[in-house]
């Protein structure tokens, strides 16, 4: 069978299995987040998996990402949470879609455009509890409060989320997570008391799902952890499953001797007789050029390293002078789970001087997906 030169393999019961973990530390729900292609990884297959082993429903950033799982067959509850001037309100309405609004501004044209579709929108609010980044913060939050009980209240709406994004949650004993969570608790008390509750509450992403289950509410919003990536790498794995796994294909392997120079400026020259190897992968697919010189693959149980800058479509490794058994056509791991002793992608993030969202996440241009299920 024909294998692209560049492929990632997608376990998805390694996503189903990773849902349950999530499930049973957070002690609740699960909102499965697919933002950004599922962080790599394909959303729609990765929806699928996830729903099917029991999440409550998908997150996303944006309306297209939201429409695109609708045109890929996903009806389970979807959220988005992300919107510009320009983002098309009205056919997330009509598919079904739940937007996040976090301010007035968003929240009028969310109304202009159900009125002129004849519907009732489905909302939710973004608070600003500390992070800095989108959400109402304090100093706009009753305006907010205040038009979303006269929308419910006139039917224009449906409240149904109320949430936040933790800035701390990788240091799950930092002070601010638990006030985060608090300052979200005391809005949603005001929407209840303006008559404008909403049915799902959620604080904790990721690592706060895995480490603090006092911040668990109705949902946990996982998105790393859902591809078997620790949010929290000093305590551990927690039993999650990388589903990811890259591979690429030898397209050369010869011989050179000491002294010579290697890829762009000759940043490593040989300093021996060996064998090197043209891995058919570069950085247009998402091997990270920061990390020239530093990287590693595996091949048939042994480790190799990069040698010379990465390139557009490939990068070199030394094989030694043995050349390691290598021959054309050979596929070297790049990253996967890490069990037979190949790079993981938070090695490969560490050499980068980056985090594995990143890596998962850059993995594109000529890579094809396969899909184990």
């Amino acid at each position: 069978m024909s294998m692209a030169a560049v492929e990632a393999v997608v376990d998805l019961a390694a996503i189903a299995h990773n849902v349950g973990v999530l499930q049973q530390r957070s002690g609740t729900s699960v909102l499965a987040v697919v933002k950004a292609d599922g962080y790599g990884h394909g959303a729609v297959p990765v929806a699928r998996a996830a729903l099917g082993a029991g999440a409550a429903g998908i997150g996303v950033a944006t309306v297209d990402e939201a429409l695109s799982l609708r045109a890929g067959g996903v009806d389970a509850p979807v959220i988005a949470w992300l919107h510009t001037p320009t983002t098309d309100f009205a056919a997330a309405i009509e598919a079904g879609v739940e937007v996040v609004v976090s301010s007035t501004t968003q929240l009028a044209s969310v109304v202009a455009a159900a009125d002129a579709l004849g519907r009732t929108a489905v909302v939710g609010v973004k608070v600003d509890t500390g992070l800095g980044r989108s959400g109402a913060v304090d100093r706009d939050w009753p305006q907010l409060r205040d038009a979303l009980a006269k929308y419910a209240a006139s039917e224009a709406v449906v409240l149904r989320t109320a949430m936040t994004h933790l800035a701390f949650a990788d240091e799950p004993g930092h002070p601010l997570n638990g006030a985060q969570a608090d300052r979200l608790d005391r809005c949603v008390a005001e929407l209840r008391r303006c008559g404008a509750g909403p049915t799902s509450v959620h604080v904790s992403n990721s690592a706060a799902a895995l480490t603090r289950r006092d911040l668990s509410r109705d949902l946990v919003r996982s998105g790393i952890a859902i591809y078997g990536r620790t949010p929290v790498p000093q305590l551990g794995d927690f039993g999650l499953i990388p589903a990811m796994t890259v591979t690429a294909e030898i397209a050369q392997v010869k011989k050179v001797t000491a002294g010579q120079g290697i890829s762009y400026n000759h940043s490593w020259v040989s300093p021996r007789d060996t064998v090197i190897a043209v891995v058919a992968c570069g950085y247009a697919d998402g091997v990270p050029r920061v990390a020239s010189n530093r990287l590693v693959v595996w091949i048939d149980g042994r480790r190799f390293s990069n040698v010379g800058r990465v390139c557009m479509d490939q990068f070199v490794i030394d094989l030694g002078p043995d050349g390691g058994g290598v021959r054309e056509g050979d596929r070297a791991v790049l990253f996967g789970t890490g069990t037979r002793g190949e790079p993981t992608a938070l090695e490969w993030a560490r050499l980068a001087h980056t985090i594995d969202y990143e890596i998962l996440t850059g993995i594109g241009g000529r890579r094809v997906r396969r899909y184990l299920e």
